[in-house]
């Protein structure tokens, strides 16, 4: 009955501040109050605090709550917006939302069938290999490809660890994020830069960045991991195993490593070649991205059909963190309708104060990052890139005004891009493949630490001083 009484509150509260704010639905950014960011808001402290307070009552009722903050913002959206509320609905959906599903289904179905055997054991050296050729990996094949390939190998390694959530906290910080810096295949920001102007190997002069900040967290990392296995007394334990016979290493399921390269070439392909469109009411889908989903389905099943399933049973396969990703997830997308709207409007929105008054590399690389943590990367780059090109080539047309910027102010730029990529590790929800990671840890029997665990204990002592010292030495 609260539970009632509650959704139908936010219900009239937010119908009531809508309803004072209503106008064109052509300036719907400009429009909207900021008491409409609430259900985003909502379901962000939801995911903080219920799984720390209420764990019990999360794990099993976690779906009512993201299909009430859902519906907390849908409902009024549409009751007072109408159509305009039903096209940006439908525009999420999608054009973000489903494509976004797709392709994690996709990575993450066909990276369940790779099964790594042998007597590998998760030492600090070790470890701090597989992170390396996931960093390497994610420029190449995507972060949350390179992540949902290595994930399982590596919770493979330490599942006799006693301390291995920090291995798996630095894993999202660097194969999850800043290693799909260097190509516009690494990252979706980057992807829709090369997709509106930005040179494709433009990217590649992030590198100084990424090594200065890959660098410093690889030898924090082996510090770390060298502490707590010293802590285990697991050096005592590997001299024992050392003696007996070793299993010889082996990959399984190999043909999955050509459905990825499908899966990649399917993003690539769409990114590449403009075939036209068809419309559904108000949404203009490119026959492209048809394409691409359409593959990414039908190489999905063939990787379920063609993998022996006794390699997903001993990998630990199941569904429940695709399921958790995209019931929150969809949560996610659909009250992040309002901050990217207003985002969006620019000085002519309910949040002008975040907006306005940036002038230098630096504030753009804290905006863009800040919200980059917390909103979908993507819409946020394109937002900011608009604003710079306005700022410094108006009345030019995009792809000339994108030249001019390199040529003559190219930090701002660079500012954006390391943003956008960078700081999508400061929480779970940050980049795609962070909340995936994390629940396939928690599906093996790794605690990790929650929402804001993860931020106060790890990100935001670890990542912002080196964020700062990153903004520092290169903007």
């Amino acid at each position: 009955m609260k539970a009632k009484k509650t959704f139908y509150f936010f219900l009239f509260l937010l119908l009531i501040s809508f309803s004072s704010f209503c106008g064109e639905g052509n300036k719907l950014g400009e429009i909207l109050p900021l008491y409409s960011i609430l259900p985003f808001v909502g379901i962000l402290l939801s995911i903080s605090f219920f799984p720390l307070f209420f764990p019990h009552f999360w794990h099993k009722r976690y779906p009512i709550v993201a299909l009430f903050w859902g519906m907390v913002y849908i409902v009024p959206f549409l009751f007072v917006y109408k159509g305009t509320a039903f096209d940006e609905i439908l525009h999420i959906i999608i054009l973000d939302y489903v494509p976004f599903i797709i392709l994690i289904w996709g990575l993450f179905t066909v990276s369940g069938g790779i099964i790594f055997r042998g007597s590998i054991v998760g030492t600090p050296l070790f470890n701090s290999i597989i992170i390396a050729i996931g960093t390497f990996l994610a420029s190449f094949m995507g972060t949350t490809g390179a992540a949902m390939l290595l994930i399982r190998p590596l919770l493979r390694a330490n599942e006799k660890r006693k301390y291995k959530s920090h291995t798996i906290i630095f894993f999202i910080f660097l194969v999850a994020n800043m290693g799909g810096s260097l190509t516009p295949l690494g990252d979706p920001p980057l992807f829709l830069g090369f997709l509106h102007g930005v040179p494709f190997f433009w990217t590649c002069k992030l590198i100084y960045p990424l090594l200065f900040a890959t660098i410093t967290l690889f030898i924090l990392y082996l510090l770390l991991d060298s502490y707590y296995i010293r802590k285990e007394n697991l050096y005592a334990v590997l001299k024992v195993r050392s003696k007996k016979k070793r299993e010889p290493f082996k990959i399984l399921g190999a043909s999955n490593f050509l459905f990825l390269l499908g899966i990649i070439g399917s993003v690539l392909f769409s990114g590449t070649v403009h075939m036209g469109h068809i419309s559904l009411f108000s949404v203009h889908i490119e026959y492209q991205d048809l394409i691409r989903e359409i593959a990414t389905i039908l190489i999905g099943i063939i990787s379920l059909k063609m993998t022996p399933k006794i390699f997903r049973e001993e990998n630990g396969f199941s569904w429940e963190p695709m399921k958790e990703v995209a019931i929150l997830f969809g949560a996610i997308f659909a009250t992040m309708i309002a901050p990217l709207a207003i985002l969006k409007a620019g000085e002519k929105g309910q949040l002008a104060f975040l907006v306005g008054g940036l002038n230098e590399p630096y504030q753009f690389f804290w905006v863009v990052g800040f919200l980059s943590s917390f909103l979908d990367n993507a819409p946020t780059y394109l937002t900011f890139l608009n604003t710079v090109l306005g700022h410094f080539s108006p009345d030019v047309p995009e792809k000339e005004a994108i030249k001019l910027l390199i040529q003559d102010n190219e930090l701002f730029l660079e500012a954006i891009s390391i943003g956008a990529v960078f700081m999508g590790a400061n929480t779970y929800i940050g980049n795609a493949p962070n909340f995936m990671v994390k629940s396939i840890a928690e599906e093996a029997g790794v605690k990790m630490p929650t929402f804001l665990g993860y931020m106060f204990k790890w990100s935001i002592p670890i990542l912002i001083p080196l964020f700062f010292l990153v903004g520092y030495i290169f903007l």
